[in-house]
C-alpha cells in the first residue's frame, strides 16, 4: 500500500490537473485482478503482486491510466455502444461462465479505450511502460475517440495477444466477478462522480497551458457536454432525408443497379442529400445572453450534422417578429435581433415562405410564446432553455405558458 500511494503522489506531481480525481479512488486490494482494474463507482481494484514489481514511475502511469477510464466515461459508452451494436452476441462459455464471445467483445472495447487514452498519458515524468496498448500496433492514427476505434478495425489479432489486459468495469462497462457492485462499499453516487468531473474540467481550464489537447477537449465537453437532443435532431434529419421526395436526386455518378439487366443503357441512382434545416431562434427579452450564446453553438452543430453543408441550413431571429432567414457562413457571423415580447408563429410563418422550403425546422425557444395551431409541412425538433419551475409572470400570476405541442419533438438543451 505504501508504494501504491506513493505512486499516486507521483501521478498528482506530475498530472496536477488530475488530482481531484486521482484522490476520488478507493482502493480495494484483490488477488484476484490480474493488475489495476475500476469500476464504474470508482473503485480501484489492486493486485498486490503487480504493485510488487512495477517501478514507481510506471505504476503512477498506470493510476493516470485507470482515471482516465472513469473521467472519460469509458464503462457508459462502453454499455451504449454494446446496446446499439447487439455486442453481446451468442457464444460458447467459458470456465468463469462468461460468453466467449462476449468476452472478445469486452475486450475489444477495452483496447479501443486504452487506445483513445494512452495516446496523450505517457511522457513529462510518466514513463510508458512495455506492452502499451497504442493505436500504432494496428495502424490507427492518435486522437480518435473508442467509439472510432472499434468502428474501424475489427482488432482480432490483438484480442488474442491481449487476453490478460483487464481495466475492468470502469473500462468497458461490463461487470467483473470481484467487484463490489452498486450497493458495496466506499462507492462514489452519480453526484459525487460528476462533482469529480466538473473539478478535474476546472482545473484544466483554469490553467489550459498544462494539459494535453485531448485533455483540453475533454474539459470543453464536461463544460459544454453533447446535448442528447443533437442525437434526436440527427435522427429527425435522417428520416426527413429519407422521406418519399425529400432530400432525392437522380446521378449519373454511380450508375444505378438495374443498368445490369438492361444491356447499353446507363440509368441514373437515386441519391440521398442532407435536408435543408431553418433554425427559429428566440431572441425576446426572456432568453439570456448565454442563452443565445449556446443557440449559437446548436447552430454549429446543426450545421455538422448536415454534413458540414452550410447552404442547407438558415437562421430566423424571432421575437414578436421574424427576421429575415440569414444562411449561415460561419455560426459566430450570425446576427440575433430582438429583445421584446415572444410570438414564435411568426418565425415558423417565415421559415415555411421560404424558397425552397425547409425540411426541418428547429426552434431553440425558452417556451415563453404561442405556438402554431397547424403542425407546419415539415419535420419539427424544439430545443427548450430549461426554466426553474416557478418562472411565472410576476404581474399575471395565473399566466401559465403554452406547452410545445405534441407533434413537435420537444427536448431540453443543457
Amino acid at each position: 500500500m505504501e508504494k501504491l500511494l506513493a505512486a499516486r503522489l507521483h501521478a498528482v506531481k506530475v498530472r496536477p490537473y488530475l488530482a481531484a480525481a486521482l484522490f476520488a479512488l478507493h482502493v480495494v486490494e484483490d488477488r484476484s485482478v490480474p493488475t489495476m482494474a475500476v469500476d464504474a463507482h470508482w473503485r480501484c481494484y489492486v493486485s498486490p503482486a503487480f504493485v510488487a514489481r512495477m517501478p514507481v514511475e510506471e505504476l503512477a502511469g498506470v493510476w493516470v491510466h485507470e482515471v482516465s477510464h472513469l473521467l472519460r466515461d469509458h464503462h457508459g459508452r462502453g454499455e451504449r455502444y454494446a446496446r446499439e451494436h447487439g455486442a453481446h452476441g451468442p457464444g460458447e462459455r467459458s470456465g468463469t461462465g462468461v460468453r466467449r464471445a462476449e468476452g472478445r467483445e469486452r475486450l475489444r472495447r477495452n483496447i479501443a479505450a486504452d487506445f483513445e487514452i494512452n495516446d496523450d498519458i505517457y511522457g513529462d515524468g510518466l514513463p510508458r511502460p512495455v506492452g502499451a496498448v497504442l493505436p500504432s500496433l494496428l495502424g490507427l492514427d492518435d486522437g480518435l475517440l473508442m467509439e472510432e476505434y472499434l468502428r474501424r478495425s475489427s482488432m482480432c489479432g490483438l484480442v488474442a495477444e491481449l487476453a490478460w489486459l483487464d481495466c475492468g468495469s470502469g473500462a468497458d462497462g461490463q461487470e467483473r466477478p470481484w467487484e463490489l457492485g452498486p450497493d458495496g462499499a466506499h462507492g462514489l453516487t452519480k453526484q459525487q462522480r460528476d462533482a469529480v468531473r466538473f473539478r478535474v474540467a476546472e482545473g484544466i481550464k483554469g490553467r489550459p497551458g498544462d494539459a494535453p489537447d485531448g485533455w483540453r477537449r475533454w474539459a470543453d465537453e464536461a463544460f459544454h457536454p453533447p446535448q442528447p437532443w443533437r442525437q434526436l435532431l440527427g435522427a429527425a434529419i435522417r428520416s426527413a432525408a429519407s422521406a418519399a421526395g425529400a432530400g432525392g436526386n437522380h446521378s449519373y455518378r454511380r450508375p444505378s443497379r438495374r443498368s445490369a439487366s438492361v444491356p447499353g443503357v446507363v440509368l441514373p441512382s437515386l441519391r440521398r442529400t442532407p435536408p435543408r434545416v431553418c433554425v427559429v431562434i428566440d431572441t425576446s427579452g426572456s432568453v439570456s445572453d448565454a442563452e443565445l450564446g449556446s443557440a449559437l453553438l446548436e447552430v454549429a452543430a446543426i450545421s455538422r450534422a448536415v454534413g458540414g453543408r452550410r447552404d442547407l441550413v438558415s437562421v430566423i431571429s424571432c421575437d414578436a417578429a421574424a427576421g429575415v432567414a440569414v444562411p449561415i457562413c460561419r455560426a459566430e457571423k450570425i446576427e440575433l435581433i430582438g429583445g421584446g415580447g415572444t410570438d414564435l408563429r411568426s418565425g415558423f410563418a417565415r421559415a415555411l415562405r421560404a424558397r425552397p422550403r425547409p425540411d426541418v425546422i428547429v426552434a431553440l425557444t425558452d417556451g415563453q410564446t404561442p405556438w402554431p395551431s397547424a403542425p407546419p409541412p415539415c419535420r419539427t425538433v424544439v430545443g427548450l432553455f430549461p426554466r426553474p419551475a416557478q418562472d411565472e409572470d410576476e404581474d399575471d400570476p395565473d399566466y401559465v405558458p403554452d406547452t410545445p405541442p405534441p407533434w413537435a419533438q420537444v427536448v431540453t438543451i443543457g
